[in-house]
């Protein structure tokens, strides 16, 4: 795993369709390590096992669901989370332990925010870190492309193009400092926002939702 916040730790790249690679993080929160996303790849196991392993583990949506998530659970004991509305898609692989369906504070206080319509149950995950930065885990919502800019994570006769709208327009009002999408195009899914309002990159992203 490589070491991209003092707190945070992300996995080796993994490419789900062309042109698209994935990473999960592990957050060494103060009350036991956090996952988020997830990870096909055992030697990534292995390395969490040498930071603590996992307590908890968060999933966006429903693309992340793999045999995996049964090995990690099994391996650390972790609770497995999912929204409420996937959770039977989650539960053919991996039953999960809890489920949510509304934006509540979690663990640490963390953030769990739903986030429908690139899939039904998707979310994002808002973290306060006690190093000073805040994160913003926004699964497939919203990402960047290969050239950097900011889209929905839309997919024709599948998501909801409304409740993507919707959903983006509401973390608008955030102000995270590290962006982490699940899937992304280009270099990387982390995005450090420095003088960059986020507010304006998530209208660039509504932009394209409604160009297409």
């Amino acid at each position: 795993m490589k070491q991209i916040q003092p707190d945070l730790w992300e996995t080796e790249p993994e490419f789900p369709a062309p042109g698209l690679s994935t990473h999960a993080y592990l957050w060494t929160a103060p009350s036991g390590n956090v996952l988020f996303y997830n990870t096909t790849l055992e030697h990534e196991i292995d390395d969490m096992a040498e930071l603590g392993g996992v307590a908890h583990q968060y999933l966006s949506h429903q693309d992340e669901i793999a045999p995996s998530l049964a090995t990690i659970k099994q391996r650390f004991g972790s609770t497995l989370h999912s929204s409420a509305v996937e959770a039977d898609l989650v539960a053919k692989t991996c039953p999960p332990d809890d489920t949510f369906d509304e934006r509540h504070v979690a663990l640490d206080g963390f953030e769990v925010i739903p986030t429908p319509g690139h899939t039904p149950g998707s979310a994002c995950f808002l973290v306060h870190s006690v190093h000073g930065l805040t994160y913003l885990f926004t699964g497939d919502s919203i990402l960047r492309d290969a050239e950097g800019k900011w889209f929905a994570g839309y997919i024709p006769d599948f998501s909801d193009r409304g409740a993507l709208a919707a959903s983006l327009s509401g973390l608008a009002d955030l102000t995270p400092d590290v962006v982490i999408s699940s899937a992304f195009a280009g270099d990387s899914g982390v995005t450090e926002l420095g003088e960059q309002a986020w507010a304006d990159c998530v209208d660039e992203a509504l932009r394209s939702l409604t160009a297409d």
